[in-house]
């Protein structure tokens, strides 16, 4: 009986400690077998997700939407691939047919946490996320299209400028050289670009980002060796002969090869589409003496590349741009791309005051020049420009004064203010005036945007233009950079301060180019000891102008 009652016990205990056993086995696959986890909810225990979602649904901040088709991203590896993206800089050739591929997730609108944008020539990709676009993928190959790239050749290269530190430590340029051999210059390291950028609109048409600080005034010279943007043995059909140094028996061309860089801008470099773009049906007028005249003839062949193009149409009669008899010359000439309807002209006036005959009938009258009012071309055609480019300097001085047989007046009579019989006062007086005019038209021409550029300086050395000045260098001898927070001309500055018309501010970096000028190579020279220190060669110095001044229409 005894023995009975013990093998039953032992049965007893014998299930017991198997049931234990196995529900301690069972227990720990539970745990550890997902396939187990899938048909059985632990007690007691959380339902475990994908990192970054709720039951209901809702997405953590900062977290990726999870596809439950697909494997889960992890955000912390492309958050870690986009930060050795921003160190080492990465850039996309145009050129190149395959860039590499980024992931749609970097750029999917439903992040919350934005990842580090790449860019390319000064633009700023993934900005249409700011703006609101719905496209929810962006194709890196169409961000990185042909008209954002500068062309040379078959070749594009991508180009911005050093950071801030890098630019303080080479403020000469040293370096330039051997940035210009590699092809770029090494990215702006920036800590905080999504802040520090802001997108800037004309028209419908986005141009580059810049920081709120720019400066086109203040940065440095370096050398890029795909420049020039045109031949100086071509553009025949814009570029007058006296400035084609290539034509003459100059050289040295190394000042061909000198890109200005702005201090704090994402320099947005010049291509012909662009400026078409911006430019469709509209018109560009560029007022004042034969350093405006330059600056014509420089965008004539920036926008041409230096090519023939019979196609365009000389629309000067529009203006009275026509040669009166017996003079060497027009007042100005206007030309029109009739593909985007694009006018550009150039009107002569080196005083930007209104001159009157006194006596039509006598060949050698003397003129009105009238300080108070602006030239009559501008008060009847401003209507019709878009953007409007004036200058004026060089010609306020007695000689010129007496050579042109100008007499000053004020008010419609001749001036008796002592005061502004002194040159300097009334040119300050005529910019001002001109200034303000401009300005109080404004209103009533919305769409028109007015420039007023500041002087380009002169390089005479050991004497004027008429006792032997020289300008002899053919490298830069004053420095490659402008630190400078004033400007070069304070009398223009002053001037535009507090209205609505833009300073195009060319002189101190102008300054610095005393190897660019026409130099004792013109073939106007009456002398062989005349040099042209005043004017430059072209392609030269006023391409950069035109650059700055492209990059702010």
């Amino acid at each position: 009986m005894k023995a009975g009652c013990s093998e039953l016990r032992f049965k007893k205990n014998s299930v017991i400690l198997m049931t234990l056993v196995c529900t301690t086995i069972l227990i720990w696959a539970w745990d550890r077998n997902p396939l187990l986890a899938s048909f059985f909810l632990p007690q007691g225990r959380p339902l475990r997700l994908p990192p970054g979602v709720f039951p209901s649904g809702e997405t953590v901040k900062g977290a990726p939407t999870v596809n439950s088709g697909g494997p889960k991203q992890d955000m912390s590896a492309i958050a870690k691939k986009e930060a050795v993206n921003e160190v080492e800089g990465h850039y996309f050739d145009a050129a190149r047919k395959n860039p590499a591929e980024v992931s749609p997730g970097i750029f999917n609108t439903e992040m919350n946490a934005r990842t580090t944008p790449f860019v390319y020539k000064g633009d700023v990709l993934g900005k249409e996320m700011a703006s609101g676009q719905e496209e929810e993928h962006v194709d890196i190959a169409t961000r990185l299209s042909p008209k954002n790239s500068f062309h040379v050749g078959e070749g594009e290269i991508p180009m911005t400028i050093k950071n801030d530190a890098e630019f303080e430590q080479d403020p000469e340029g040293k370096n330039s050289s051997k940035e210009a051999e590699q092809g770029l210059i090494e990215s702006r390291n920036s800590v905080d670009r999504d802040s520090s950028m802001k997108e800037v609109r004309n028209d419908n048409l986005t141009t580059s980002a810049v920081k709120e600080d720019c400066n086109y005034a203040k940065g440095k010279w370096v050398l890029d060796d795909r420049l020039p943007l045109y031949s100086g043995f071509g553009c025949k059909q814009w570029l007058s002969g006296m400035w084609a140094c290539r034509l003459t028996q100059r050289m040295d061309f190394r000042y061909e090869k000198l890109r200005w860089l702005p201090k704090n801008c994402i320099n947005e470099e010049f291509t012909i589409s662009t400026f078409f773009e911006r430019m469709k049906d509209k018109t560009l007028a560029f007022v004042g003496d034969s350093l405006g005249r330059q600056q014509f003839q420089s965008l004539m062949c920036m926008v041409t590349g230096g090519q023939e193009m019979p196609d365009v149409l000389n629309v000067g009669w529009e203006y009275g741009l026509v040669k009166a008899p017996g003079a060497k010359r027009p007042d100005g000439w206007a030309y029109r791309f009739p593909s985007t309807n694009t006018t550009i002209l150039y009107y002569w006036s080196a005083s930007l005051c209104d001159l009157e005959p006194l006596n039509i009938t006598n060949p050698k009258t003397d003129y009105a020049m009238h300080l108070d009012r602006p030239p009559a071309f501008l008060q009847r055609f401003l209507r019709r420009f878009d953007v409007l480019v004036l200058n004026t300097g060089h010609h306020w001085n007695r000689g010129k004064f007496n050579a042109n047989r100008w007499v000053m007046h004020i008010g419609g009579v001749p001036n008796t203010d002592t005061k502004i019989e002194n040159i300097v006062v009334a040119k300050n007086f005529t910019i001002h005036s001109v200034v303000n005019w401009v300005n109080s038209q404004l209103p009533r021409y919305p769409g028109l945007k007015a420039f007023f550029r500041s002087i380009s300086p002169r390089h005479f050395s050991n004497g004027d233009w008429n006792t032997g000045g020289t300008c002899d260098n053919v490298n830069p001898s004053k420095g490659k950079a402008v630190l400078q927070d004033d400007s070069g001309d304070p009398l223009v500055a002053d001037a535009v301060k507090g209205t609505n018309v833009k300073f195009l501010d060319i002189t101190a970096l102008s300054q610095l180019r005393d190897d660019g000028h026409i130099s004792k190579y013109g073939i106007r020279a009456t002398t062989p000891t005349m040099q042209d220190c005043l004017h430059w060669c072209l392609p030269g110095v006023p391409d950069t102008w035109n650059e700055i001044l492209v990059a702010q229409i």
